[in-house]
């Protein structure tokens, strides 16, 4: 008779955790009003939607509760849930997510796909075993670099000062050690760094440096793919399994659809940043063939000391499988 009593208490108190309004505390860096702020206010309003106001979302936007590995530490100590982040941050969870770090691996769509595709298990799976649940990946756009002075041959680049971002201790390394200057910052006092002259290069996306209004001092763009920027929206794992299952999987299909469309649109929107950003003084300037053969001289020189810092070994050696699959396609 007790332990009907216990698997009853035990049963009725699952249901009354269930029941409760669940709120998600969800950090980005996506400046409030952006198209990027813009699609986790719309996933909230679904989520709501979806689960009869039983899950409420959240948002601290514009890097208000600190940089992304603020948001990997505040998640991991419950102070918030969730949060919208680039492979810098998912890095701290999954070392997978350093193959999105070669430079100018990816030059189309089309291969940054294909790596997704193959490293999609690693993505997901090991990201759970840490603790999180990733509801979707995207990518936002091409990285290029953005400095004060132009810049069209690694030894222009050697003479600027490089954003790095703060506690990004392997990049640094790597960048001094061939003769650059890295700087590690904040990525929320990139443009003060800028307007005080402490960095003077950044790579990044051009979506992000229009909303910033980094290009505003940066006001020279290379041409040149430099890497793709991938994205997720994840959750800790401890608010998830809180969550009703049939609730999770109306979440997660809300997110995936949302993830997606996104992408889609984002893909054809990063030409008309740098158009508009050219209409109020930015200078793309596009290398010769020569140069950028000199940039792929300079990445195959730093292959063997990618290995191991910048790009986990086991991940490295997976993606250059990759690579030769790529291109014998």
């Amino acid at each position: 008779m007790k332990r009907l009593i216990t698997i009853l208490l035990i049963c009725l108190s699952v249901q009354f955790l269930w029941a409760k309004k669940i709120v998600i505390k969800m950090a980005t860096l996506a400046p409030e009003g952006t198209e990027w702020h813009g699609i986790l206010v719309d996933l909230g309003q679904q989520w709501t939607e979806a689960t009869n106001g039983e899950i409420r979302l959240r948002i601290y936007p514009g890097g208000i509760v600190g940089d992304e590995s603020d948001m990997i530490r505040k998640m991991r100590i419950g102070q918030i849930h969730g949060a919208a982040i680039t492979n810098e941050g998912m890095t701290e969870l999954n070392p997978y997510f350093t193959a999105f770090y070669m430079p100018m691996l990816y030059q189309s769509y089309e291969e940054v796909d294909f790596v997704r595709e193959r490293l999609n298990d690693e993505l997901f799976s090991i990201t759970e075993e840490n603790g999180f649940k990733i509801l979707t990946m995207v990518d936002v756009g091409w990285a290029y670099w953005f400095s004060t002075e132009p810049i069209y041959t690694p030894e222009d680049l050697k003479n600027t000062k490089i954003f790095i971002w703060a506690g990004d201790y392997k990049s640094t390394l790597l960048y001094e050690k061939h003769g650059y200057q890295p700087v590690p910052l904040a990525m929320t006092d990139v443009l003060s760094g800028l307007q005080t002259g402490l960095i003077t290069s950044i790579g990044f996306n051009p979506m992000y440096t229009l909303s910033q209004q980094i290009f505003g001092i940066a006001d020279n763009m290379l041409d040149m793919k430099w890497g793709n920027l991938t994205a997720a929206i994840i959750i800790d794992l401890r608010t998830w399994k809180r969550i009703k299952p049939n609730h999770q999987e109306a979440m997660e299909k809300i997110a995936k659809k949302i993830g997606n469309s996104f992408q889609n649109k984002n893909r054809h929107e990063t030409d008309k940043a740098v158009e508009v950003m050219q209409q109020y003084g930015l200078k793309v300037n596009t290398p010769t063939a020569e140069q950028v053969d000199e940039w792929e001289a300079l990445i195959q020189g730093m292959y063997p000391d990618i290995r191991g810092s910048l790009i986990d070994e086991k991940t490295y050696d997976r993606l250059m499988e990759i690579k030769k699959e790529m291109e014998s396609r």
